[in-house]
């Protein structure tokens, strides 16, 4: 079981910044994976950016340059700093943990938070 808490969602104008951060409640390095998935009013959810126990990153094209995912082992957070942010970033961001309950690879789902980027 790994619980997920996220913060750091809220309303700023295009071009603008936000962090997010997503505390797991268990060691980073138990965890296969990490990441971001958001979820638009109307639309699918759809990743955003992952990052694995190794520390590959990966990127959904509408982000690469722009976001960044990254990591802090002694924290157990992952962050996604977003920057350069437009009005079609605004969604319901989700933290994602995919590991071992057993011999089962589980999805965990953090409760969301919001991002809104008004023009």
């Amino acid at each position: 079981q790994v619980q997920l808490v996220e913060s750091g969602g809220g309303l700023v104008q295009a071009g603008g910044s936000l962090r997010l951060s997503c505390a797991a409640s268990r060691n980073v390095f138990s965890i296969n994976a990490l990441g971001w998935y958001r979820q638009a009013p109307g639309n699918q959810r759809e990743l955003v950016a992952t990052i694995t126990r190794g520390g590959s990153t990966n990127y959904a094209d509408s982000v690469k340059g722009r976001f960044t995912i990254s990591r802090d082992n002694a924290k157990n957070t992952v962050y996604l700093q977003m920057n350069s942010l437009k009005p079609e970033d605004t969604a319901v961001y989700y933290c994602n943990a995919r590991a071992y309950s057993g011999r089962d690879l589980m999805n965990y789902w953090g409760q969301g938070t919001q991002v809104t980027v008004s023009s």
